[in-house]
């Protein structure tokens, strides 16, 4: 009596497939797994992002600095550019900037993962051990356990090979959890009070999301808490869960395990029905082992995201070389998959991002690592520059289609905001970009910047600020809208006006933005990174040397740009040959 379902979820084109009650993420081609690619298309390759040289890659897994390296695995197929044949792909840095792939550190070959290696974390034990924890595919029916992994040879600097040992599975699902759903263990953080590890998992109970708890005194004989870390109704599958402590007034990461005093906690999850990622910052305890999210903090999917963008599976460790806590996250493809394999790669890592808590406490702040900058070359600058409504000009002297533009806005008045029509949701900036787009006259904005755009400005994909005015406040918008990125057409593209909203004080009347911008992708961080937003584009015109850059206003309101600082990106001197 099985039955395949197909729901097709509106965002992304998602499709999840349930057999049985068996769900999985993404879109099996089993007729396209396993198809190399012969020829690899350089068009829309990033040149200064992390990416292997051919096929898919997706989720960024178990990160870590351990002894002067940097680790960095993620989901990889070795033998075609659509997701299926997932092994834990491992590349190794010193700077987080230039890789060096080595041989796959953990792929399917026992009972206990024989069906799939899907994503998980890594940890440092005591004595300078690191450990992997992960989830197993055990069956035909996507049953999973989760499993551990450790290196065959801690001497050996790049920790090539890694030994999974065979008391695996740690971790069974019992009867109260749904095995298909079960998954994604996170980083473990130790308790000195109790004497016990923690970690957790996603899953769900019916529509309510699970961040499971488990606990263990030797990482190896692990105990289900009976309450959760935290859940919540009506949100689905929780996956890729992340749980770590950030400093209320520091400005440097905390390890995991950190305790004391002046910390708030941030859950984050990644929601498998709208394909986003949600986070809440909160209170925790050890005694009581809940989450508590703070009161006002929206618990759902009007929540917090890291991005308002094509950004997922995210993975955060904490870097003590330079006390920082450094966020990794993956950029699937906006293309169809056919492009995808006839260009014999999909999937990128976006640039690692500090993490740090907002002053005002009610949200974080991400920013590129600031390694990427040695990347930088040529630079032009810009000041005092102001922008009537209907100007454009463009930013001459770089390679546009692959630079990093840093730029402040001012205005004189915010009495031409645009009143902020109370039909409109709160909650969904992104129907309220697709309707205010950058070429809609506003009063205040829409200004910003027309990145990857042709010269003639058949291709570009604007990302902008725009000003409302609500009761007692002021709402400022920012997009990042692919709708006009690309003259190329084909079914299964997708070009959304992606958007957030900006919770920033307008007293001083400015407004900044940087994006990273790299043939394929745009990195935008608005304001410091309050709102970030990555969109994937494939222009036909706007590639390499065609590529232009533009500043532009089309609000009532003249806009200056007080500074404006652009540099051409070198790529890395190796990337993952």
């Amino acid at each position: 009596m099985g039955y395949i379902l197909w729901v097709l979820i509106h965002c992304l084109g998602l499709i999840i497939i349930c057999n049985n009650g068996v769900e999985a993420s993404h879109k099996a081609y089993m007729h396209l797994q396993s198809t190399p690619a012969v020829n690899v298309k350089q068009v829309h390759r990033t040149g200064y992002h992390f990416q292997p040289t051919k096929h898919w890659i997706n989720d960024p897994n178990g990160p870590m600095y351990y002894n002067g390296i940097y680790h960095l695995f993620y989901q990889y197929n070795p033998k075609g550019a659509v997701w299926g044949n997932i092994v834990w792909a491992h590349s190794v840095s010193k700077d987080l900037i230039n890789w060096k792939k080595l041989d796959p550190a953990i792929y399917p070959s026992k009972p206990f993962d024989q069906y799939g290696c899907w994503s998980g974390s890594a940890t440092i034990l005591p004595g300078n051990k690191p450990v992997i924890l992960y989830t197993g595919i055990i069956d035909k029916n996507n049953t999973q356990v989760q499993n551990y992994a450790i290196p065959a040879d801690l001497s050996d600097p790049y920790l090539t090979k890694w030994i999974k040992p065979d008391n695996n599975p740690l971790i069974v699902a019992d009867i109260s959890v749904n095995k298909t759903a079960f998954r994604d263990p996170t980083t473990a953080w130790w308790s000195g009070d109790d004497g016990h590890w923690r970690i957790s998992i996603g899953g769900r109970r019916r529509e309510r999301g699970m961040a499971f708890l488990y606990r263990s005194r030797d990482f190896v004989h692990w105990v289900k808490a009976k309450h959760p870390l935290h859940s919540r109704g009506g949100t689905g599958n929780w996956e890729c869960p992340d749980f770590f402590p950030v400093s209320v007034f520091g400005k440097n990461g905390l390890d995991t395990s950190f305790v004391g005093s002046g910390i708030k906690y941030v859950l984050k999850v990644s929601l498998d029905v709208t394909r986003y990622e949600y986070y809440t910052l909160g209170t925790y305890s050890n005694e009581k082992d809940r989450y508590v999210p703070d009161k006002g903090m929206i618990d759902g999917w009007n929540g917090l995201r890291y991005d308002y963008g094509n950004f997922y599976a995210s993975k955060s460790f904490f870097d003590p070389s330079k006390n920082r806590r450094i966020l990794w996250g993956w950029a699937n493809e906006s293309d169809s998959t056919a492009d995808d394999v006839k260009k014999g790669w999909a999937g990128i890592q976006l640039i690692p991002r500090t993490i740090l808590l907002d002053p005002n406490g009610k949200q974080l702040l991400q920013w590129p690592i600031e390694e990427v900058e040695t990347l930088r070359g040529k630079k032009v600058e810009l000041s005092n520059r102001k922008l009537v409504n209907g100007e454009k000009i463009e930013i001459k002297g770089i390679t546009a289609a692959q630079a990093d533009v840093d730029v402040v806005f001012s205005f004189d008045s915010l009495d031409k905001a645009e009143p902020f029509d109370s039909n409109w949701d709160r909650y969904d900036a992104q129907k309220l970009c697709s309707q205010k787009g950058s070429t809609v006259e506003g009063g205040l904005g829409p200004f910003g910047i027309l990145t990857l755009a042709s010269e003639n400005l058949e291709e570009y994909t604007p990302v902008f600020f725009r000003v409302f005015k609500a009761k007692d406040e002021h709402i400022v918008l920012m997009c990042s809208d692919a709708t006009r990125s690309t003259l190329k057409e084909g079914n299964g593209a997708y070009r959304p006006s992606f958007a957030g909203f900006v919770d920033v004080d307008l007293t001083e009347k400015k407004l900044s933005l940087r994006s990273l911008i790299d043939n394929s992708v745009v990195e935008s961080f608005g304001v410091g990174g309050k709102t970030c937003i990555t969109s994937r584009v494939y222009p036909t015109l706007a590639i390499y040397g065609n590529a232009h850059l533009y500043a532009f206003n089309n609000g009532t309101q003249t806009i200056k740009i007080d500074s404006l600082n652009a540099w051409s990106m070198n790529k890395p001197l190796k990337m993952n040959q």
